[in-house]
Order: structure tokens, then sequence, then C-alpha cells
């Protein structure tokens, strides 16, 4: 039995990995009191109690949670922003390099990849790798979300309409000073030698994203039959990524809603010299808390997808 204490536990990303762990056989959840969630020696106390920590906090909170690990037996996922570029730590997208599951494996930290760059980097690191597209070129990337990624401040103002700042708006574009914080771990992790410009919108749905990076070919080194297969090659046998060669399929925000997979799309017209590339998958799901969920199982050397809504 694999001892798991979730710090943070009652925030959203918190809950959905708890219900993808409940009923398990395999995992004991190692649970505060509601009155002892917020007292420091109860959570130092499970932290090094836990074979494996998830951290679903504030990046500040996160750092301090590590702090309090005195043990080297204690291993953390941190699904918070605050490791993901650090030294030490491992990326928590397995598929994404190859030895990428032996990594998370053997780990001891590992920083859970945010939602936004999970799609962005699943289309655009491949490409990069292989030579495809060459690590000086300048990118965009459009994304939306459904709200809940904003947790629950922002599922507040869409959902109580007794909130002062309550809204219904339908589209609505965020992140305009290009400050985002995302955007250094997609610099990172994809071999770019410049940041891609990124474009964030929260729609009026609970849950789903689409993420899109449109490519010159010009710039990719070959055609959209090329970057397809490529990501194909680079896929080849992960269940929760698939390529989908559907040039009619149909893409909406909730493609994904709901599930932990990832779906990635190659569109394009070698006439016109355009592609783009396109990754729908659950904010929720394999943009959260279904790949800390994946982490763990990989590393208590647990059947990878066990748990997960495939």
């Amino acid at each position: 039995m694999t001892k798991v204490f979730i710090d943070g536990g009652a925030g959203t990303t918190g809950l959905e990995i708890r219900e993808r762990l409940a009923g398990r056989g395999d995992i004991t959840l190692i649970q505060l009191p509601e009155e002892r969630r917020k007292d420091a020696a109860a959570r130092a106390e499970a932290l090094n109690a836990a074979d494996v920590v998830i951290l679903c906090l504030p990046d500040d909170a996160a750092r301090e949670a590590v702090a309090l690990i005195e043990n080297d037996h204690t291993r953390v996922i941190d699904a918070s922003t605050a490791h993901r570029t650090a030294p030490g730590w491992v990326y928590g997208f397995p598929e994404l390099e190859p030895g990428g599951r032996e990594a998370v494996s053997s780990a001891r930290r590992v920083s859970n990849p945010g939602c936004y760059p999970t799609g962005f980097l699943a289309l655009v690191r491949p490409v990069v790798r292989e030579g495809l597209l060459q690590p000086e070129a300048l990118l965009s990337v459009n994304a939306v979300s459904g709200y809940s990624g904003g947790g629950k401040g922002l599922i507040a103002r869409y959902e109580d309409k007794e909130d002062p700042d309550h809204t219904e708006t339908a589209f609505r574009a965020y992140g305009l000073g290009l400050g985002h914080k995302h955007v250094m771990e997609m610099q990172a992790h994809s071999g770019l030698a410049h940041a891609p410009i990124f474009f964030p919108s929260v729609v009026n749905t609970y849950r789903g994203m689409i993420t899109e990076v449109p490519i010159h070919l010009s710039q990719a080194g070959g055609s959209v039959a090329a970057l397809r297969d490529c990501l194909i090659a680079a896929y080849e046998g992960a269940t929760t990524v698939t390529v989908n060669a559907d040039t009619h399929a149909e893409l909406f925000v909730e493609r994904q809603a709901g599930t932990d997979r990832l779906e990635l799309f190659v569109f394009g017209d070698d006439r016109h010299g355009q592609a783009r590339l396109i990754a729908a998958l659950d904010n929720l799901g394999k943009g959260a808390a279904g790949a800390a969920v994946q982490s763990l199982n990989l590393m208590a050397g647990l059947p990878e997808n066990a748990g997960l809504r495939l």
C-alpha cells in the first residue's frame, strides 16, 4: 500500500485527484481532520509520514511544504508552478521525452505540468527534437480553457449569481500583458530559443481546453504530413496521448472534458504553406489531476493508467 498525502486537497485539483484515488486498494490516503487541515505541525507530520505527497497549493506554500519534509523517503509531486523549471525536479510529462517514464518512476521530486503547457509542448517538442522546426522559430500559441482552470475564485464568478463579480461572459481574453507564468515553462521544455507569444482565454464552460499553435511551413522544414507523422511516431504506444489523423474532426472546448486523455491534430495545406497544430484536453484531467495521478502510479510502481479516465 502506498501512503499518499494530498496537501491542499480541498482545492479544485486536490478534489479531482481524490476522486481518481477513491476506492483503490493500492493507495492509502492520509487525511487530516478539517480543524487541523491548515495546522503547520499536523501538515508536517503528514508530509513526513507519506510515501508520496501531492502538493495542490499556491507556489510559496508549495515551497514551504517541501521544506517541511525532513526525511529521505517521502517523494513529492508538485501541482503548482513553483518547481516546473527548477533544477533537480523531473517534469511530470512521461510521454514528452524518450525515457520520460523511467525518469518519473525513479524521481524523488516531480513537477506537474501546467494545463496550457501540456498541449503546447505535446505539439511542439517532438517537431523541435526531430529537426522539423528549428529552435529559433518564432511561435504563437492560442488557447481556450474552461473556467475551472481559474480555481474557486473564477468558478464562483461564473456560477455564484450572488457573487458581486458574477459574469456569464461567453469568451474572455486575459494575460494581455504577455507575462503569463506558463510561458517560461513552455520555452524551457520545448527547446525553443524564444518564448512563444501566448494568447490565453476562458470561456463559459466548466472544463475542457483547446490549444493551438499555427506554423508557417517555411520555418518547419517539412509538410503537413511530415508534422503529423512526427507526432504519431513520438507518441506511439502511449495510452493517454493520441494523434487523430481525421482532417474533418469537429473541435470544441469540451471535446476531452471529463477524461485524462490528450488528443492531437495537425491541419493545414502544403499549397498555402501553413499548418495548425491543435491539442484537445481537459484542463482538470491531463492538464492537472490526471497527470498527477499518472506520475503517482509510475513512482509507486503501479499500473500507469490506474484510476485514470480513459
